[in-house]
C-alpha cells in the first residue's frame, strides 16, 4: 500500500519550491510537459485502450466509456491546453490592492498559491493533465487521485509529466498520483490536514457528496450539472433548435450538457414536435410532463425525479410552462446551479433572466456547452464550482490562489 505520509511530505516540500518559482521557470516546465505528452501519445493511447477494455468487461455505460476514451485529437488538446496555460499571465504577479493607512503603514494584498491541492476525480484522464498544469502554473503542488477505471491511463500520464519536470528547474514531486484505488486510502487522503491545504472533487454527485461528508481538509465543491434550456415565447426557432441539439447531443456525458428543456406553451405546439424529430435523429429519449405528452405522443411521461436528474446520457426531460415566471420557478426548483440558458429575442426578458437565475453560468441565445475553462480563456479548468465561497463557475488559475497581506512600516507601534 502506498505511504500517504511520504506522498504528503514530498508534496509539501515541492509546494515550498513552487511558491518561489518564477514565471519563466513555470512556463518552460509547461512547454516541456506539452512536448512530452505529444511525444508519448502512442504510449498514452495504449494505456487508455487497456483501461477501456477493462471498463467494457466491467460493464461501464457508454457514457462513462466515452468520458474515459482518449483519442489522438484529445491528447493533442491536452498538450495545447498546457501551452495555453503557459501563455497566460502569472496569477502570482498580482497585487490586488495597496494603500497607506492612518499610521503610515503600506498595506498590500498579494496573490499567493494555495499550497498542496488534492484532486479527486473520476473517468476522464484528460483531467490529469489539466489539473497538473493549472496547479503548477498557479505555484502549487498537487496530489491526484483518479478513478480506478482510468488507473493505467493516469499512471502513464503522470509518469510522463514527472519525467518532463525532471528536465526542468521545478520538482518532479510537484505532481503526484495515488495509484492505490482503495476507498480506505481515499478516506485517509481526505483527512491529511497536515499536508493538504485544499481538496477539489470532480465527478459524479455521489463522489462529491462522499468527499464533503468524509473530508476534514477544506473542500471546494464542484457540482453536478442539471442544465436547463428555456425556449421563451419570443425565441427564434432556428437558434433554439441548433442550441438544443448542440447542448444535448454534442457530448452528452459531460456536466455542461443539457438535461432539461422548458418551452412556453404559446410556442410549444409548433416547436416541440420539430424538436422531437431532431432529437430522435440523435437517438435521444424524451420524457415530459402531461402537456408535453399531449403535444407529441413520442414523449413518455416523466417521473418527478427526471426533472432533477443529471442523465449524462441521451435522455431529456421536457416541461411546458404558461409564463416566464413559471419557467424561472421550475429552474429554481431543479437546477443544480451549474449552467442554464434562455432563447429569446426579447431584450428585457433576456436581461431579467440573467438577473433572476442564480447559477454559476447564465446564457442568452448560446449553448451551455460553452461552460468550460479553456473556452472561457482560462487554459483549462480544475473543475466547475457551483458553490459561492472562494470560487464559482469554471475554475482557472485565479481560483487556485489565495492572498496574503504584506505590511511595511518604519518603526510604527500601536498606541
Amino acid at each position: 500500500m502506498q505511504d500517504l505520509r511520504t506522498i504528503g511530505q514530498k508534496a509539501k516540500a515541492a509546494a515550498r519550491q513552487m511558491r518561489l518559482a518564477d514565471a519563466q521557470a513555470k512556463n518552460e516546465a509547461l512547454e516541456e510537459m506539452a512536448q512530452a505528452i505529444e511525444a508519448k501519445a502512442a504510449q498514452i493511447i495504449e494505456a487508455n485502450q487497456e483501461d477501456l477494455a477493462k471498463g467494457q468487461e466491467a460493464g461501464l455505460t457508454e457514457a462513462l466509456l466515452e468520458r474515459l476514451t482518449l483519442t489522438p485529437d484529445r491528447i493533442q488538446g491536452m498538450a495545447n491546453g498546457l501551452r495555453q496555460m503557459a501563455s497566460l499571465p502569472d496569477p502570482l504577479l498580482v497585487t490586488d490592492k495597496e494603500w497607506i493607512n492612518r499610521d503610515g503603514l503600506r498595506i498590500s494584498r498579494r496573490r499567493v498559491p494555495l499550497g498542496v491541492i488534492g484532486i479527486i476525480y473520476e473517468s476522464r484522464p484528460n483531467v490529469t493533465v489539466d489539473a497538473a498544469g493549472l496547479t503548477l502554473k498557479a505555484g502549487n503542488s498537487t496530489i491526484l487521485r483518479g478513478g480506478k477505471e482510468a488507473l493505467t491511463s493516469n499512471q502513464t500520464i503522470v509518469a510522463i509529466l514527472q519525467d518532463a519536470l525532471a528536465e526542468t528547474q521545478l520538482p518532479r514531486e510537484a505532481v503526484q498520483l495515488i495509484t492505490n484505488p482503495s476507498r480506505k486510502l481515499a478516506s485517509q487522503f481526505m483527512q491529511m490536514n497536515d499536508y493538504v491545504d485544499c481538496l477539489i472533487p470532480r465527478g459524479s454527485a455521489g463522489l462529491i457528496q462522499a468527499v464533503l461528508k468524509q473530508a476534514t481538509v477544506p473542500v471546494i465543491e464542484t457540482g453536478e450539472g442539471n442544465c436547463h434550456l428555456y425556449i421563451h415565447e419570443a425565441a427564434d426557432f432556428d437558434k433554439a433548435l441548433k442550441i438544443l441539439i448542440n447542448g444535448k447531443t454534442q457530448r452528452p456525458s459531460v456536466c455542461n450538457a443539457l438535461e432539461n428543456l422548458i418551452i412556453d406553451e404559446q410556442v410549444a405546439s409548433d416547436y416541440l414536435p420539430k424538436f422531437v424529430d431532431a432529437l430522435a435523429a440523435h437517438n435521444v429519449e424524451v420524457v415530459g410532463d402531461h402537456k408535453a405528452c399531449s403535444i407529441d405522443r413520442r414523449i413518455a411521461l416523466a417521473q418527478e425525479e427526471d426533472f432533477a436528474q443529471e442523465f449524462l446520457d441521451l435522455k431529456l426531460a421536457v416541461k411546458i410552462t404558461s409564463s416566464y415566471a413559471e419557467a424561472v420557478e421550475h429552474i429554481e426548483a431543479y437546477s443544480t446551479g451549474h449552467s442554464d440558458a434562455i432563447i429569446t429575442e426579447n431584450y428585457q426578458v433576456a436581461q431579467d433572466f440573467m438577473n433572476d437565475i442564480d447559477s454559476a453560468a447564465v446564457y442568452v441565445n448560446a449553448s451551455t456547452r460553452f461552460t468550460d475553462g479553456e473556452v472561457f480563456g482560462f487554459g483549462g479548468e480544475i473543475g466547475i464550482s457551483t458553490q459561492k465561497l472562494h470560487a464559482r463557475g469554471p475554475m482557472g488559475l485565479e481560483a487556485l490562489t489565495s492572498y496574503k497581506y504584506t505590511i511595511q512600516g518604519d518603526g510604527q507601534i500601536r498606541s
